[in-house]
């Protein structure tokens, strides 16, 4: 038996990396997957693998920073389909160069918090509105906000998504409504490419080396999805408010 089969799942930055490893593998495992992202080429490609795959799925562009494009896309859900069972947050975006503390450019402190943070507590508090007994939600942090590992804007963001999460899975307990997150390690995605030495607060790249075994293998996007389809299915039931970091021990 497939283990989404009947299940409504929303995931957010279901665009590519990440997202798009979680999406078609939802879809392959029985869910009805709703996508969403700000551009929609690349949302309508990712669509049509799934779609030619044999899954169902909706596009939805979102702004996940903006709460009527929020309101609409979880609207859009329920209008289609009826319900929300599984919320993915996985929508985020890296800071410019890995600036540490006493570097933050607070433009890029604005748009970080703005997208990684409020963006993820506007699609749970939404979506939380229309759950109900059983549903998942699965939200997708970094070894940055568990170890402090990356530029301040990204950290203090990934931390305040632990945080959330751990929140939400204390206030929902009895409602039988989980709440977990995956902190991935360093990731290979079009979004990690631009990083270059030219844009990288170097000492702070040099204190994540120093704690880091650069030896080991990165962790995958698809590793990311698998973790999360455990998480979203029945069989992690037992489980809310947990952390899992997936990185191979690299910042062990």
């Amino acid at each position: 038996m497939k283990r989404l089969e009947n299940k409504v799942a929303i995931v957010t930055g279901g665009n590519a990396g990440v997202g798009s490893e979680i999406a078609k593998l939802f879809a392959s495992e029985g869910a009805t997957v709703v996508i969403s992202a700000r551009r929609v080429e690349p949302l309508e490609e990712v669509a049509k693998e799934i779609r030619e795959a044999g899954g169902e799925v909706l596009c939805v562009p979102t702004d996940i920073s903006k709460v009527d494009d929020v309101k609409n896309l979880v609207n859009k859900t329920v209008e289609t389909y009826g319900r929300v069972d599984i919320l993915v947050n996985n929508a985020g975006i890296l800071d410019k160069g890995l600036n540490a503390i006493d570097r933050v450019d607070y433009d890029d402190l604005d748009r970080v918090i703005d997208i990684n943070e409020k963006g993820t507590i506007y699609c749970m508090s939404e979506a939380l509105k229309v759950m109900t007994s059983g549903a998942s939600i699965v939200n997708i942090s970094s070894v940055a906000g568990q170890y402090g590992a990356g530029g301040a804007a990204y950290v203090a963001s990934k931390a305040a998504i632990i945080g959330i999460t751990k929140h939400t899975a204390m206030r929902f307990a009895a409602e039988k409504i989980r709440c977990n997150v995956i902190c991935p390690g360093s990731i290979t995605t079009s979004m990690s490419a631009g990083l270059t030495p030219e844009t990288m607060d170097l000492k702070m790249f040099g204190a994540m080396r120093a704690h880091s075994d650069l030896s080991l293998s990165p962790c995958s996007a698809l590793d990311v999805a698998k973790i999360a389809l455990f998480l979203a299915s029945d069989e992690a039931a037992p489980l809310t408010g947990q952390v899992v970091v997936s990185d191979y021990g690299v910042d062990l």
